[in-house]
């Protein structure tokens, strides 16, 4: 990849690092396309993120910037302009700088998600939908999943004034849909998504009870340190439809790029030159 005084950059925020798969595609798409463009992880603690994002845009190369855990809540409060996902799920992934130099964010988790799902046969219309996971990327999903039509939407989260204030911002924008919180019981469902870090390390515990999954439920994940997470393989041998964790992200990146402004693709065209590696 050629790097030289005309590059620009994208900013990968987020902690720890080892877990980011978005360089492995966006990087050899850019390559290809003779994009002069690089995404360039950065590893930032809770503690020090708020100073590095005010640090990073005041560089004149930048073209934007993609938010990871764990700053995609906290950042919200950092940024100048935010579209009506942010607002709905108070969280954000995508940051940019406009011609005024005012920070604007977006959100594209969810889309990702909900388009994956759609991908697969799985129509979120009218379903039910259980969600384990209330932060910044289970905020996002969730928005989505709204938006798509989805009868109802159960949220679980160990912190549960997270899952509570997603509740309530949904219900105030969406009155129509059955908004619940508390369990973490998959029966009943129509699609499950964990939405939270276990699986990230060996022994993680699972995020709810598989053994509850019917054969016939949907099951999404959002852990890409792996394809097959334990719970995937779980919800696997139950039978279960699944969707792995990077399918969330070659399905958002295209509407990424337009976001930043730079020429977008298609997840096949991105699925084809990415070098994903677990």
């Amino acid at each position: 990849m050629r790097i030289d005084g005309h590059t620009e950059f994208l900013a990968h925020i987020g902690y720890p690092t080892h877990s980011f798969k978005a360089p492995l595609i966006y990087n050899p798409y850019f390559e290809q396309s003779g994009i002069n463009a690089v995404v360039v992880p950065m590893g930032c603690r809770a503690e020090a993120f708020a100073a590095l994002l005010r640090s990073v845009f005041a560089l004149e190369n930048i073209r934007g910037a993609l938010i990871t855990m764990p700053h995609k809540v906290s950042v919200v409060d950092l940024l100048d302009e935010v579209s009506p996902a942010v607002r709905v799920a108070g969280a954000c992934n995508a940051v940019r700088r406009d011609a005024a130099g005012r920070l604007v964010g977006d959100l594209f988790d969810g889309e990702g998600f909900v388009r994956g799902v759609r991908r697969k046969g799985m129509e979120p219309r009218g379903a039910r939908v259980l969600i384990v996971g209330a932060g910044g990327v289970g905020s996002a999903i969730a928005a989505s999943f709204a938006a798509a039509g989805v009868a109802a939407l159960s949220l679980h989260d160990l912190r549960a004034d997270a899952a509570r204030g997603l509740a309530e911002r949904l219900r105030e924008h969406y009155p129509a849909i059955d908004v619940r919180t508390g369990s973490n019981d998959p029966a009943g469902h129509d699609i499950v998504v964990n939405a939270t870090p276990m699986g990230m390390e060996p022994g993680d515990p699972l995020p709810l009870d598989v053994s509850r999954l019917a054969p016939s439920t949907f099951v999404g994940e959002v852990v890409m340190r792996q394809a097959m997470t334990a719970f995937l393989v779980a919800a696997q041998a139950r039978g279960c439809r699944f969707q792995i964790g990077t399918d969330m992200l070659f399905e958002q990146i295209p509407a990424y790029l337009e976001f930043f402004g730079l020429p977008t693709t298609t997840a096949e065209v991105l699925r084809g030159v990415a070098k994903i590696a677990y």
